[in-house]
């Protein structure tokens, strides 16, 4: 077996993985007899441990993403891969752009760790190809993206709140909890979360406002450029995947993460819209957006710490007090 992991630091958030440990997860996936011919970390993720492994037994190589142990992973991201596994059914309209679930395993048998593998998806990371088309054609992509987290955002759920739970019955609930889930992990790494917990003042005093939104709908949680596949033979960016969902939720469709990095900047991401349709605009609106920038800014923060990017983690204190000067 040709085995090409990553070398990190000892320290470091992704903890790696023996040759031998993948040759028993692709026993137990594919059979006794299977024989691993190659195994190439991929490091394109920031969360879980992810290879792609040629098996003799299958035509193409697979995708094998490894979550991290248990005792490493924050409250506010607790088992993040069964999240993704439970949300596979509700993306029943994305199925031609996702990968095929192959074998998963949360048994911890093999490996403390839970693990996914998963079919290998065509195409380059719009992150990486997207860039060498001219800046003309860009707008095509952000027009099909805006039509495939529309297909996300139209299935309804039955509770607000995370796929595997804890679910809430109204809005202001699950905002507030996932914010003091944050803050929990904040503090639990040694850093301020005092702003945090000010946006769940914030949030409680506000309830009112947060619970006009009363129909639970599917939140991507983390899909944009580096999740979504382009077609490098074509003459202008087509998707031709999209994967990672792992952190999916029920809730009010504007605090998506599609949504928040759309809105970030007037460039040629605004053609999105066209495609998605018009986002709610009234007073109401533009402050439940700043309680989701809050959001998003707190967990940013956190991923910055683990990432040990001192600089960025500094920087969120500025950007939460300009979000603290309006939300009251």
């Amino acid at each position: 077996m040709e085995f090409r992991p990553i070398q990190r630091a000892p320290e470091a958030f992704q903890q790696p993985v023996t040759a031998d440990e993948i040759e028993a997860i692709c026993r137990r996936a594919f059979g006794a007899h299977t024989k691993v011919l190659s195994a190439t970390e991929l490091g394109t993720g920031m969360y879980n441990t992810t290879f792609r492994v040629a098996v003799a037994s299958q035509e193409r190589p697979v995708i094998l993403r490894i979550a991290p142990e248990p005792e490493r992973q924050f409250t506010s991201e607790r088992a993040l891969m069964r999240n993704e596994y439970a949300s596979l059914p509700y993306l029943a309209a994305l199925a031609p752009l996702m990968p095929r679930v192959l074998a998963v395993d949360f048994t911890h048998e093999i490996i403390g760790r839970d693990y996914m593998v998963q079919s290998l998806l065509d195409g380059i990371p719009a992150s990486e190809h997207l860039r060498t088309y001219p800046r003309s054609a860009w707008p095509v992509y952000y027009r099909q993206l805006g039509e495939i987290v529309r297909r996300v955002h139209d299935v309804r759920g039955p509770a607000f709140g995370p796929l595997t739970g804890p679910a809430y019955g109204r809005w202001s609930e699950a905002v507030a909890a996932s914010l003091e889930d944050i803050a929990t992990d904040l503090e639990g790494v040694g850093l301020d979360a005092g702003d945090v917990r000010k946006v769940i003042t914030a949030v409680h005093h506000h309830q009112a406002v947060l619970d006009e939104i009363t129909e639970p709908r599917m939140l991507a949680g983390d899909l944009w450029l580096p999740n979504t596949q382009l077609d490098q033979q074509a003459r202008e960016p087509a998707i031709t995947g999209t994967y990672d969902f792992d952190r999916t939720w029920w809730g009010d469709p504007a605090a998506d993460w599609t949504i928040r990095m759309v809105t970030a900047k007037s460039d040629e991401r605004q053609t999105f819209w066209d495609s998605y349709g018009p986002l709610a605009q009234s007073e109401v609106a533009a402050w439940r957006s700043m309680i989701y920038e809050a959001r998003h800014l707190g967990a940013i923060r956190l991923e910055r710490h683990r990432l040990g990017n001192r600089e960025g983690v500094h920087a969120s204190y500025a950007s939460m007090a300009d979000i603290l000067a309006s939300v009251g």
